[in-house]
């Protein structure tokens, strides 16, 4: 009898030492290079972290580990951003039920799971966004995960 032992799948998304720099200013898209370069303060400032390249496209603030109940763990970024060709995805681990207040504040969006699709920084209250980022930020790096275990 043959056994076959199952490995987790490799998880693609890890920090690179890749220049954060480099990779905004290569953005080909004004709007959304300009939006990267203000995401990048905003959300150092908002972290007290410094902007690491998770992959080929994320740029993440601090990182947080997880274990699911399969086995299966790894490193995520805690929060981040990608500069993407319909809009910038800004990344909250935490989801978004906890931000309702904020949301109806921020300004034009759209919500994935864990995604907020941003056209235009001009167009949203980036004080709202940086206390968003703030306490998800906090939330994700203190408590385990996935939440309630």
């Amino acid at each position: 009898m043959t056994t076959t032992k199952r490995t987790q799948p490799s998880v693609k998304t890890v920090p690179t030492p890749d220049d954060v720099g480099a990779f905004v200013a290569a953005v080909a898209d004004d709007v959304r290079r300009r939006d990267a370069e203000t995401l990048v303060e905003l959300m150092a400032r908002a972290t007290g972290q410094p902007p690491v390249l998770w992959g080929p496209s994320i740029v993440g603030f601090g990182s947080y580990h997880y274990v699911y109940e399969s086995g299966r763990e790894g490193d995520a970024s805690a929060v981040g951003f990608s500069p993407r060709k319909a809009s910038t995805t800004v990344y909250l681990a935490d989801g978004f039920d906890a931000y309702t207040d904020d949301l109806a504040r921020l300004g034009p969006h759209s919500l994935g799971k864990s995604c907020l699709y941003l056209k235009d920084l001009s167009t949203v209250d980036l004080a709202v966004l940086e206390g968003m980022v703030r306490r998800s930020y906090e939330v994700t790096t203190t408590r385990t995960w996935p939440a309630g275990q």
